[in-house]
């Protein structure tokens, strides 16, 4: 195996999209408000050092503050100088914990999250955490041990190709060859996470390159020819956009997580009101445009409002602002939105046209499109042509008002899921990041707190990764010691990564954890309550009728307070003593009725036209709607 050259940025075509910018993390895209400044990046001094020295030197110089990992034998020469390291090395329980909260650090705070662990099965327990980052497009540098390079190939032990194993997940990885070359491949591994559309970058760093001596010097020279992106969007399409957003009659403003990576959060908002036009966030960009805006129709998709659905499905315009018409959006691909011109604006060229036809692509920053789309927009109103959107708005303010997110009390008497997310949410409040794992409680998480800041919504979305939250939860309170994170999580994906709550008692990370604990593998069992006849196979676990584990014995055991609440009356109180909490991690154990579904839904592979608002209950359109 050799490092890939420059020329083998083939594969980073997909991923690696900006223009030439410092090799820093300290320019991050999309930072939420109160977030901690990066440390100062450092300019040291030229030294003679081992590898293990010199990659330790380079993360300072990258102005890193904490690596989450376990040291293990081909990674332990770079834990011997990071003992006496400025930056922080949070010991994880498990490889899977360090990439996953690299990832909710990255994601809180805009900076890129590093994780580092050893060759072998250390290497490859990041890979999840790794496709979860590539897909969700979160700035992420894995730092991994190999074996000596004279014993790579040999199947030695603990070897593992982890650069072939990533490289269809990672933005680019690279295979250092020399200690020489550790400060330009750490340098360029960040700039290329971070800029452009961010990205997983893996760095495998055989023992033996640790081990060598070499001269430090920074900084080091970019190599990175043909990565030169574009990230201002051509005039002409820009124009021609304008256009169709003055001209159309049932327009929508199409909103993905790229708004929020590209820090374009405020623009966004003036344009929505420039233009009046409706505007729906996806589940990645959640908090990209505030909940409580009258414009906002909510999320998109299979678990998405009415009115959501309603509007991409009808609407003669589509503008996608760093989205990519994933399935989960879109439903049957070729009955979605069928009259609609689409303009799709993203940094990532190969996104464009992927899924959907563009009839206006536009290539570039989202930050710089709606800038100039603004600019643009305004040109075209000044000229006498602005939109009448009020047969549009009457549409969707009657489906608004007919068809609002809710949930209904459980008959049985048991606790609804629903409630306890609400309370949770208003108690909390707008300020707090929250932090869902994957299921049922995601969506309702998504559905039952209102975000209306930038940066407070952190989930799996991609790739659907159970066992993120905890985790996640622990990095964004690394990167935001002063904000409260809760995570929202549920009794299967808690079950997952749970072992980092020792990590975060050991560490002083006061994280505060609400199992949503319903007893089964909830998303799972309402698919087989609606498509499989009620065959509930192997999705019960046992925490309701056998209670094991007992998450609060768990939780204490795990060095946590413990807390249990089991009817509505006691979901306040119980809350807000977590809130009381501030020097020790919480987990509180929601025991709530395993009965409660996801409404509205629009069934895998169905088209949205066919979008259920509860069980057995379709909305009803006028003649010429849906």
């Amino acid at each position: 195996m050799t490092r890939p050259t420059p020329e083998t940025l083939a594969h980073s075509a997909r991923r690696a999209r900006a223009g030439a910018e410092p090799a820093t993390d300290a320019a991050p895209t999309g930072r939420a408000a109160a977030v901690p400044a990066a440390p100062a990046v450092r300019q040291p001094e030229p030294a003679q050092l081992s590898g293990a020295g010199s990659l330790v030197r380079s993360l300072e110089a990258l102005g890193v503050d904490v690596v989450f990992g376990i040291p293990g034998g081909a990674i332990l020469p770079a834990y011997d100088p990071l003992y006496d390291s400025t930056v922080r090395h949070i010991l994880v329980r498990h490889e899977q914990g360090a990439g996953h909260a690299a990832t909710g650090y990255a994601q809180a705070t805009g900076r890129v999250g590093v994780c580092m662990a050893t060759s072998g099965p250390g290497a490859t327990n990041l890979v999840t955490p790794i496709a979860d980052a590539y897909m969700d497009s979160v700035p992420m540098v894995a730092i991994t041990g190999q074996v000596a390079r004279p014993s790579i190939g040999t199947d030695a032990f603990q070897e593992a190709d982890i650069q072939g194993i990533t490289l269809p997940i990672t933005k680019h990885n690279f295979l250092v060859q020399t200690a020489e070359e550790i400060p330009r491949v750490l340098a360029e591994a960040f700039h290329l996470a971070s800029t452009g559309r961010p990205g997983p970058v893996l760095v495998d760093i055989p023992k033996d390159v640790l081990q060598a001596q070499t001269t430090f010097s920074w900084p080091p020279t970019l190599d990175l020819p043909g990565y030169r992106p574009t990230l201002h969007p051509h005039g002409k399409q820009i124009r021609e956009a304008a256009r169709l957003m003055t001209s159309a009659r049932r327009p929508v403003l199409y909103v993905g997580g790229g708004v929020l990576k590209a820090g374009a959060t405020e623009g966004l908002r003036r344009l929505a009101e420039l233009t009046g036009i409706p505007v729906v966030t996806t589940l990645m960009a959640l908090g990209a445009f505030p909940d409580s805006h009258r414009q906002h129709l909510g999320m998109p998709g299979m678990h998405g409002t009415v009115a959501a659905v309603y509007g991409l499905q009808k609407a003669d315009l589509i503008v996608a602002l760093g989205a990519r018409f994933d399935d989960r959006v879109t439903g049957k691909l070729d009955s979605f939105a069928p009259d609609a011109t689409i303009v799709h604006a993203d940094i990532d060229p190969a996104e464009i046209g992927k899924n959907r036809h563009a009839d206006v692509p536009i290539v570039g920053d989202a930050k710089h499109v709606i800038e100039e789309l603004i600019a643009a927009v305004t040109t075209e109103r000044a000229a006498g042509r602005p939109a009448d959107l009020g047969d549009w708005w009457t549409q969707l303010d009657d489906l608004r008002e007919r068809y609002p997110l809710g949930y209904e009390e459980p008959a049985d008497g048991t606790l609804s899921p629903q409630y306890v997310i609400e309370r949770l949410g208003k108690i909390a409040g707008p300020d707090a990041v929250y932090v869902a794992g994957v299921g049922q409680h995601q969506m309702w998480a998504s559905q039952f707190i209102s975000y209306e800041k930038p940066g407070t919504w952190l989930n799996s979305g991609g790739l659907g990764t159970m066992g993120y939250a905890v985790p996640a939860a622990m990095g964004a309170k690394v990167g935001r010691p002063d904000t409260v994170v809760w995570a929202i999580d549920g009794d299967g994906c808690f079950q997952m990564t749970n072992q980092e709550l020792a990590t975060c008692a050991l560490e002083g990370i006061p994280v505060k954890i609400a199992v949503i604990n319903n007893g089964n593998l909830g998303m799972v069992r309402q698919w087989q309550t609606l498509f499989y006849n009620e065959r509930y196979s192997n999705t019960e676990l046992g925490t309701h009728k056998h209670r094991i584990p007992d998450f609060v014995k768990l939780g204490e055991a795990l060095g946590c307070v413990g807390l249990r609440c089991e009817n509505a009356a006691d979901v306040d109180k119980t809350i807000e003593a977590a809130m009381a909490i501030n020097d020790a991690p919480v987990v509180i154990d929601f025991v709530v009725g395993k009965d409660a579904m996801v409404w509205p839904m629009v069934a895998a592979g169905t088209s949205n036209d066919e979008i259920m608002f509860a069980r057995g209950v379709r909305p009803a359109f006028d003649e010429d709607d849906i």
